[in-house]
């Protein structure tokens, strides 16, 4: 039986993805069972599904309609619907898509084979569990990153209701994975060659808060830092106001944790930032920032922007200009406003013109453009340790990542070498120019591979 795995949407979507491939090779099936990423060879396809913004509900419902015509030409047995998507909308999908054959909602991650089982045996399988526990984790996960990074899930669900946000009501309020657990599984994924581990949740900073009375992310890097053979640990999604000392100092003394954080501040206006649910204000901002770049003065800080959410206008749109003139933010993400049906944001009147958005987004892309421009531009020189993605094909060079740029949203360095060497390998590269988003640069000395972490 061969099964094709379509993961869409974010990082913690691929979690689920794994956790499910990790469930089905557990089981014990009637006949051998096998992944292929060939859509006309696949028995079963599985849609892990995304509808956090409209594009993802597109690119989910196109997704799954290609996935139902390999049924309708009787290549496929059963197509399964996982995910968010399967979770807001499990009754239009039964409806509209009858090829369908089996539904599993955000909390039922571990229904994957009984879901297999009845789509192939011709029965319709759904199931929706509460949104109140934690996916099953004695299965263990297939990492599908390359092997050499991963996603840590380190929470489920979220409690800040932004109001332009669907996510608390597809995937609950907000559960810390307890500590151990969570060391249990990052020592798994470092034995199985995993050297750089990406902490993720909706919202990171808040970890342990319901399971221990305190913020406890600073326990959590502790802990891990103390893993052999792991490289780096990275931290995604910081909700600026979260941000503790007590995290900070331990991004400090824990050599391992990169000096990155990201913090998806969405805008800088505080009529908008209010009207968005958001618990900051732009001095709130401008303070935090300052703050941790104080304390931490070689920091790369990333954040994401909605352009043109409703009620912002021209003025609104420069205030936001300006601010990110003069953060100069390291690394920058715009997203032009989608409004989501079930959020307050989007009943709002004010809505603004789809072209407006987009105009607005180019530009606060363009800005950013020439702030990390001139940013690369100051590295020439730097001596840097990179992660090797991958080779560029026909020439003598590598792709690679510092520890500046996280995997999928950031730039490369591209290392010029005729040296051989590994997707994998840790190499010490010195920037020699920049391009754009990316550096270029050159091995230093004689190349000895760090296959085995630091």
């Amino acid at each position: 039986m061969k099964l094709l795995f379509v993961s869409l949407g974010c990082d913690k979507n691929r979690v689920d993805t794994e956790r499910m491939l990790g469930l089905i090779l557990a089981e014990e099936w009637d006949e051998p069972v096998e992944f292929t990423d060939d859509e006309y060879e696949a028995d079963v396809i599985v849609v892990n599904s995304c509808c956090f913004i409209n594009d993802a509900k597109e690119e989910s419902v196109n997704t799954i309609l290609e996935m139902a015509e390999r049924k309708k030409d009787g290549r496929a047995k059963a197509v399964i619907v996982t995910g968010c998507l399967a979770e807001r909308y499990r009754d239009e999908i039964r409806r509209e898509i009858p090829e369908v054959d089996a539904v599993l909602g955000t909390g039922s991650v571990a229904q994957i084979a009984s879901a297999i089982r009845s789509a192939c045996a011709g029965r319709f399988y759904q199931d929706f569990a509460a949104l109140t526990g934690l996916p099953e984790r004695s299965a263990g996960r297939v990492v599908t990153t390359g092997g050499h990074f991963a996603y840590l899930k380190i929470a489920e669900g979220c409690d800040k209701r932004c109001t332009y946000c669907i996510i608390p009501s597809i995937r609950g309020s907000y559960r810390s994975v307890p500590l151990p657990d969570l060391i249990a599984e990052a020592e798994e994924l470092v034995a199985g060659g995993v050297k750089e581990l990406i902490l993720v949740a909706q919202e990171t900073t808040l970890y342990g808060t319901d399971l221990y009375g305190e913020k406890s992310l600073h326990r959590l890097l502790d802990a891990l830092n103390e893993i052999p053979g792991l490289f780096w640990i990275r931290i995604l999604y910081c909700y600026p106001e979260e941000i503790y000392d007590g995290l900070l100092d331990a991004m400090l003394r824990n050599k391992k944790v990169c000096h990155y954080l990201d913090l998806p501040i969405q805008h800088a206006n505080d009529t908008i930032l209010k009207r968005m649910g958001r618990r900051t204000t732009r001095a709130d901002l401008e303070r935090i920032i300052a703050h941790i770049r104080e304390r931490i003065p070689d920091i790369t800080l990333r954040t994401t922007l909605i352009c043109g959410f409703p009620g912002e206008t021209e003025e609104m749109h420069e205030e936001l200009m300006q601010f990110v003139n003069d953060m100069e933010f390291d690394r920058l993400g715009a997203f032009c406003y989608s409004p989501e049906e079930g959020t307050p944001a989007a009943e709002f009147a004010d809505q603004v013109e789809e072209s407006k958005k987009q105009e607005w987004q180019a530009d606060v892309m363009e800005l950013e453009e020439e702030i990390i421009c001139g940013q690369n531009e100051a590295l020439r020189g730097r001596e840097f340790d990179v992660f090797i993605e991958g080779k560029v094909s026909g020439e003598d060079a590598y792709i690679g990542r510092t520890c500046r740029d996280a995997p999928e949203v950031d730039g490369y360095l591209f290392v010029r070498t005729g040296e051989t060497l590994m997707t994998g390998d840790i190499a010490r590269v010195r920037v020699t120019g920049a391009y754009e988003y990316d550096l270029i640069g050159d091995l230093i000395g004689e190349h000895e591979c760090s296959r085995n972490g630091g």
